[in-house]
């Protein structure tokens, strides 16, 4: 149980930083010109909607019993690989 315990609370401080870097981008979305700033608000929607998915799957895990676990953690990882993909992408390409 301490293995899912410390499991959750990491996934949660990314959700947390990931909130934090989806707020980053929206100031610079703010400041951009017109076509910077539709294209990034167009990639911080996409952002967000990956980010709900991992919070539903960061749910599961949490109501998941002990013989679920192992299954729902699965799908939760391959989730948080395809967010930080994302956000890594996101961030390389506006922060030039």
């Amino acid at each position: 149980m301490e293995e899912k315990k410390s499991y959750l609370q990491k996934l949660a401080a990314q959700l947390q930083d990931w909130d934090v870097e989806l707020d980053q981008l929206k100031v610079k979305a703010d400041q951009a010109k017109a076509g910077a700033k539709a294209e990034i608000e167009e990639q911080i929607t996409e952002l967000r909607a990956k980010k709900d998915a991992a919070m539903v799957k960061f749910n599961q895990l949490q109501e998941a019993s002990d013989e679920a676990w192992d299954d729902i953690k699965a799908g939760a990882e391959k989730s948080w690989t395809e967010l930080k993909g994302a956000f890594k992408s996101a961030f390389s390409k506006f922060n030039k």
